[in-house]
C-alpha cells in the first residue's frame, strides 16, 4: 500500500488536525457557510469513525507479543505496564466511538441548516 509506518501516518492525523485547528480560527475561504461546517464535520466524523478499528488493531499486536514471549518492562513490571496499556487503548476506543457518535449527531443537525443572507 505505502512506505509509511502506521505511527508515520498518525503523526500525518495530527498535523492535518493541527492545520484545520489553524485554518478554523476565523471565516475564510472554505470556512464561511454552513456547508463548509458540514462538510468538515463529515471529515472529523469518518476519522472518528476510524479510530476503534486502529485502536483494536493495536491492542491485538501488542497482546500477540506478549503471547509469544517477545515483550518485556524497562521498569521490570510488564504486567502492570500491560494492564495500564490495554485499560488506556479500551478508553480511547469508547471514546472514540463516542466522538464519532457525537459528530454524526451534529451532522446530521447541520444538514438543513443553511446560509441565509
Amino acid at each position: 500500500m505505502t512506505d509509511k509506518t502506521p505511527a508515520q501516518y498518525a503523526d500525518q492525523a495530527a498535523e492535518a488536525i493541527r492545520a484545520i485547528n489553524h485554518l478554523t480560527m476565523s471565516p475564510r475561504d472554505g470556512f464561511q457557510y454552513p456547508g463548509d461546517v458540514y462538510s468538515l464535520v463529515a471529515g472529523l466524523s469518518r476519522m472518528a469513525m476510524m479510530l476503534p478499528q486502529a485502536l483494536e488493531q493495536a491492542s491485538r499486536l501488542i497482546a500477540d507479543l506478549n503471547e509469544s514471549g517477545h515483550l518485556r518492562s524497562d521498569k521490570d513490571q510488564l504486567e502492570h505496564d500491560l494492564g495500564e496499556t490495554f485499560h488506556g487503548l479500551e478508553k480511547a476506543r469508547i471514546a472514540a466511538d463516542q466522538l464519532y457518535g457525537g459528530l454524526n449527531r451534529a451532522h446530521s443537525g447541520l444538514g438543513p441548516i443553511a446560509y441565509k443572507d
